[in-house]
């Protein structure tokens, strides 16, 4: 299967933070897709098309301005995800589309640091939180409650359990 995340660096100060974060988001989205399958947590669909996802790493400014326009939230987040699984007609061309395009994902530069030197924890680990966090979103999982909050941390402390990552929601101990 020919699953693939799409990746657009559009902030150059990337490449300076994770210089492969291309091939890392690529290993990330493996090992989420995997555990998922693996799980039959595939969100309706199943796994016999190529799935696509689009990742846009990006910067404060930009994922400001999108949480403003999407969510009315007139701040930058770490992580947001458009995913397509939330448009009435994606279960429609899904029945007839050669590949299940999940959606966007963009992160932001700034705050994926700043969030890493908070809870002391290396940014590439954080930076696969996010992902995995997003990647999840795009599959319909959400926290809106306690129980699907419950859910959906279970499921990325898992994929990052496989990934040799530790469990984000344990308390950091900054050194």
């Amino acid at each position: 299967m020919n699953n693939r995340i799409d990746v657009l660096t559009d902030d150059d100060r990337w490449s300076a933070e994770i210089a492969d974060a291309g091939v890392w988001s690529e290993k990330i989205f493996d090992e989420a897709l995997s555990y998922l399958q693996k799980h039959g947590l595939d969100a309706g669909f199943g796994f016999e098309r190529p799935i696509c996802v689009n990742l846009s790493l990006s910067n404060d400014d930009e994922v400001r301005k999108l949480n403003r326009e999407f969510r009315g939230k007139d701040k930058p987040t770490n992580v947001l995800s458009f995913a397509n699984v939330d448009d009435e007609m994606f279960w429609q061309e899904l029945e007839t589309a050669d590949e299940i395009e999940l959606g966007d994902i963009i992160v932001a530069l700034e705050t994926l640091k700043r969030e890493a030197a908070e809870k002391n924890i290396p940014l590439r680990h954080h930076f696969a939180h996010l992902l995995v966090h997003g990647i999840l979103h795009l599959f319909g999982y959400d926290h809106q409650t306690d129980e699907d909050a419950e859910e959906m941390e279970h499921i990325e402390v898992m994929i990052l359990q496989q990934m040799g990552i530790d469990d984000p929601y344990e308390e950091q101990c900054n050194v």
